[in-house]
């Protein structure tokens, strides 16, 4: 059985325009704030919500815009700045000695861009990358070119699964995760108006229909009415940010005798005779 495993959610601020370079600055410096903030509460692995460096409106990207949306000119997002934000993060990452889950638009040439997750070691090494696949009808009609797989990875004896954006309404994700054994999922989420208090019902409800630990990263932004936070296999939140809306993280440790191997077996049993 492995070690308690210690986790930091963030909520962060989200900015919409990917033209101007200030705000993917302070948008990047504010993540390796709390990457610092992270690894001196000890975290071996600290996760971020959608949009952390950016998240384009389909208002400022559209090429009809800003009055009419259409497609998305991606050819205004300021690249090179973007770049080197990341750059920086995975720095700090091995400095820190500290996983990183970090969102972010990756650019493929000659097509829209993914809407993506990238895990960044402790070595300061991307190792892995996921596209979110549960697009909006305004992201995949607009903006972004869905990605078609679920990607696991594992850290000191623990599977985490990745899930972004409206991904986390969609339970037969996660059931895809439970049959590929992952403990954790890591679900990152933007909301830039409106009440979505729903959406941290759905996290806990995923958590206790698959035994597993889940992270919700979101936007610090008081007015959706969510908190970043991390439930127990039983749905429980083990630990919240503060309600106020200022970016923050919450940390907590995933302990093994929270979880048991019991509900997985029992649910690959049950799906194989009932063929679903």
């Amino acid at each position: 059985m492995p070690e308690p495993f210690r986790i930091a959610v963030a909520q962060s601020t989200v900015h919409e325009d990917p033209t101007n370079s200030q705000l993917l600055r302070e948008s990047g410096a504010e993540v390796r704030g709390l990457m610092r903030e992270a690894a001196a509460a000890g975290a071996r692995l600290v996760h971020f919500c959608e949009g952390a460096i950016c998240f384009p409106s389909k208002h400022v990207m559209s090429s009809l815009g800003p009055d009419e949306i259409g497609p998305s000119d991606w050819t205004k997002a300021d690249w090179p700045v973007l770049q080197d934000e990341l750059d920086q993060i995975t720095k700090l990452a091995q400095q820190l000695g500290i996983w990183t889950v970090i969102p972010s638009v990756h650019q493929l040439p000659g097509e829209r861009p993914h809407n993506s997750m990238y895990v960044v070691s402790d070595k300061g090494q991307m190792v892995a990358r996921y596209d979110e696949r549960a697009l909006s009808t305004t992201k995949v009609t607009w903006m972004y070119t869905p990605g078609t797989e679920a990607v696991t990875f594992e850290v000191d004896g623990y599977r985490f699964g990745l899930a972004l954006g409206l991904d986390v309404l969609f339970p037969e994700l996660f059931t895809e995760y439970d049959r590929l054994g992952a403990d954790t999922v890591l679900v990152s989420y933007a909301s830039t108006n409106g009440r979505n208090e729903h959406i941290g019902v759905q996290a806990r409800g995923t958590a206790a229909n698959n035994t597993c630990w889940i992270s919700l990263a979101v936007t610090a932004n008081p007015e959706t009415g969510l908190v970043a936070g991390v439930t127990s296999p039983k749905g429980e939140w083990l630990a919240q940010a503060s309600e106020g809306g200022r970016p923050a993280i919450a940390v907590t440790d995933l302990q093994p005798s929270e979880w048991s191997q019991v509900g997985r077996t029992f649910r690959r049993r049950t799906r194989e005779r009932i063929g679903s």
